[in-house]
């Protein structure tokens, strides 16, 4: 026996399942099974610390074949390694054993009991999160063997989840403080607020009371903020605001926020362009695909989707549901009604207090947006 978190579980569920159905039902944008547009699965790809290995979906098998992947990207089967077959059935057992341990263990360790152990030798795996360095966590050949490879994220409802953008010191957002010019011992008893889980939003409150303006000022991370103005010249300035509201009134969700952006308009743009084009909503869900497919805050992005095309989220009843960027407007419209902004640690990723920068206050805001769990 050993021990294994739920993400990690998780990942090997939504592998398994997969296997032993062989196809996957395209998810709705509110989070349901789309049963008229099921999609056929003829191979999924995985790395492990010893190479590639595919596991080719067969009528009642799953054959596997072990290899390495070249620089063109082709799979080439190694000539050591002999070829081994399990049955579907062997997988959907597996699968539901999964799915009990998640359903039924308390806390974020499981232990594993000794038959799922043998069955993963069996299999060949040893890695229960799969290696890449693309951030992918396998892919998935649709239709037939020949068909372009599509990589995805797994994202299970069942154990803690991976968010989309994962906060981080280069994740923060840069508001001035102004009005009222504060002494440094008035900072230092803003700063001294105990910890709590309001911390932040009392601190702001505080500035408020004595007399002090946050106006959004600029992005912590210069790599971030050319990423962010890649969506808009504004977007910074619009994320900067949706985070206050998180803090000071709330709200988490993503589309509710951008509700309140909307009624708000912190871009003072036109009626017009809010009310027919939808810009507000428009520009989140650029950013929330943009975030899915591979932006990340401290890497360059231009604009092109990386490895990853999809995600694979598996619901609270163990079903998976397959998003992908060939249908972004599904792709997009679920992650603007299923994701929303979460709190990053702040002793971690350094925000929440007022510091001093070239003789100006500035209040750092942390952004952090992850899929809801339900």
């Amino acid at each position: 026996m050993f021990n294994a978190t739920k993400r990690e579980l998780g990942e090997l569920y939504t592998f398994f399942r997969l296997l032993a159905d062989g196809s996957v039902c395209m998810g709705t944008p509110d989070a349901g099974m789309n049963e008229a547009r099921r999609m056929p699965i003829a191979l999924i790809q995985r790395e492990e610390h010893d190479g590639t290995r595919r596991y080719y979906i067969e009528s009642e098998q799953i054959r596997m074949v072990g290899g390495e992947v070249d620089k063109e990207k082709r799979f080439v089967p190694a000539a050591d390694k002999e070829e081994r077959s399990l049955l579907r059935t062997d997988f959907d057992e597996a699968a539901c054993l999964i799915l009990s341990l998640l359903k039924g263990a308390p806390g974020n360790d499981v232990e594993v009991p000794d038959a799922l152990e043998a069955f993963l030798d069996e299999a060949g795996i040893y890695d229960l999160e799969a290696k890449t360095d693309d951030r992918t966590d396998f892919s998935v050949a649709f239709w037939h063997v020949d068909a372009p490879l599509s990589g995805f994220n797994v994202r299970c409802r069942l154990a803690p989840m991976n968010p989309l953008l994962d906060g981080g010191r280069t994740a923060n957002l840069k508001l001035e403080q102004s009005g009222v010019k504060f002494a440094v011992p008035t900072v230092n008893k803003i700063n001294a607020l105990p910890e709590s889980p309001t911390e932040v939003t009392e601190r702001m409150l505080m500035i408020e009371r004595l007399g002090g303006v946050l106006k959004y000022a600029d992005v912590a991370d210069r790599v971030f903020r050319c990423n962010l103005l890649m969506i808009d010249l504004h977007f910074p300035r619009m994320l900067a605001e949706m985070v206050r509201l998180m803090h000071l009134e709330g709200i988490s969700r993503i589309c509710e926020l951008t509700e309140r952006i909307r009624e708000i308009n912190p871009l003072k743009i036109k009626d017009e362009l809010i009310a027919k084009h939808g810009f507000y909503e428009y520009k989140m869900k650029q950013f929330l695909l943009a975030l899915a497919l591979g932006m990340r805050p401290a890497k360059i992005y231009n604009g092109t989707d990386s490895a990853v095309e999809g995600i694979f989220l598996t619901d609270g009843n163990g079903d998976v549901h397959c998003y992908h960027q060939s249908d972004r407007r599904t792709f997009a419209e679920f992650l603007f009604r299923n994701s929303r902004l979460e709190k990053g640690s702040l002793e971690k990723d350094k925000y929440g207090f007022l510091e001093r920068e070239n003789g100006t206050w500035y209040f750092k805001l942390n952004v952090k947006i992850g899929l809801v769990k339900r």
